[in-house]
């Protein structure tokens, strides 16, 4: 077998090997959150794609839950940062701390210096605040005192909001929107998924004990740095990237829609479809891909017009409608 075959060899085993532990985590989550599938394989198709996710549902849907737990499958750092309305920039970045013993200041790092940030509740915190944390997500870096310090890697943001009906919030800014990569919604869980639940919490479950849940680490930051560059490989054909891009252009002249999808939306639905095309075992994406992706990908990406909200019109209404009329690539 010549090198260049032999490379490949090892490469396609490599990124194999990196699928079924990205796998293995999703059966290890699943063991702590019941009834959440679709929030976990989001969260996985974040990592592989470099992007942040906001996660949206009532209080008590295991959100802080299911980011610890992916957290520990994947043996990554994280820390929880409680958004309230008086929560300061520093707070979350890091600042700099006076040392008597050296009569200077140093930098003293804030918890978004970790592998996946939970910023709690984050439109409880006013919009300088948010900002705050604009910087981190979009370079990978925070500048204190005009001095830049990366993060560690990998990096992600996971921000959880109550539905916007809730009293005290601040509606996040359509450029802070858009630069989250998926926003993912937990819903309340089924009947029989409920049952089970309340089963284990009856039977001791502690969601503070991770490790007596069983919930152990069965991949690392190298398995997922395998699993990127596996993605990276995945063949995305011509005529799918004309569907993608249809799908963001009628978005912008849907009747219902004042804003529509920036290209960066579209190079967003990309990215994830890609992903989720080489977490189901393809190396090629096909338009069924960019179908599941639309809605978690677009849906915080669009702005309905005030009508439209108040005929009861969703934005994942909208966007199902321009599923159906866009023509599928053959």
């Amino acid at each position: 077998m010549s090198h260049s075959a032999n490379d490949t060899a090892q490469a396609t085993d490599l990124h194999a090997a990196a699928r079924q532990a990205l796998l293995d985590v999703r059966r290890e989550v699943a063991k702590a959150v019941v009834g959440q599938d679709a929030t976990i394989t989001g969260l996985l198709i974040a990592l592989l794609s470099q992007g942040h996710v906001l996660l949206e549902g009532v209080p008590g849907v295991a959100k802080t839950l299911l980011v610890r737990s992916l957290s520990a499958a994947l043996s990554l750092d994280t820390k929880r940062v409680q958004f309230t309305p008086d929560l300061m920039p520093g707070d979350v970045t890091g600042s700099l701390v006076y040392d008597a013993h050296t009569a200077g200041f140093s930098f003293r790092e804030g918890p978004v210096f970790t592998n996946i940030l939970l910023a709690d509740e984050i439109n409880r915190t006013p919009p300088k605040t948010q900002a705050s944390l604009l910087e981190a997500m979009e370079e990978r870096q925070v500048s204190v005192d005009g001095v830049s310090r990366p993060l560690p890697e990998p990096f992600i943001v996971a921000a959880t909001q109550n539905p916007v009906e809730y009293e005290g919030t601040y509606p996040l800014p359509e450029a802070q929107l858009d630069r989250f990569l998926l926003k993912l919604t937990m819903e309340l869980p089924e009947r029989e998924d409920e049952i089970e639940i309340i089963r284990r919490h009856s039977a001791g479950f502690n969601p503070r004990d991770l490790a007596a849940a069983g919930v152990a680490p069965v991949a690392s930051a190298a398995d997922l740095a395998a699993a990127r560059a596996g993605v990276r490989q995945v063949h995305v054909a011509p005529e799918v990237i004309g569907y993608i891009v249809d799908i963001a252009r009628a978005t912008r002249s849907a009747p219902s829609f004042q804003l529509g999808v920036s290209p960066r939306g579209a190079t967003a639905l990309l990215n994830t479809s890609r992903a989720w095309a080489w977490l189901s075992g393809r190396d090629f994406v096909s338009p069924d891909d960019v179908k599941v992706l639309t809605l978690p990908c677009l849906r915080h990406r669009v702005g309905l017009r005030p009508e439209a909200a108040m005929d009861g019109v969703s934005a994942d209404d909208v966007l199902r409608a321009i599923l159906a009329t866009v023509p599928v690539p053959r």
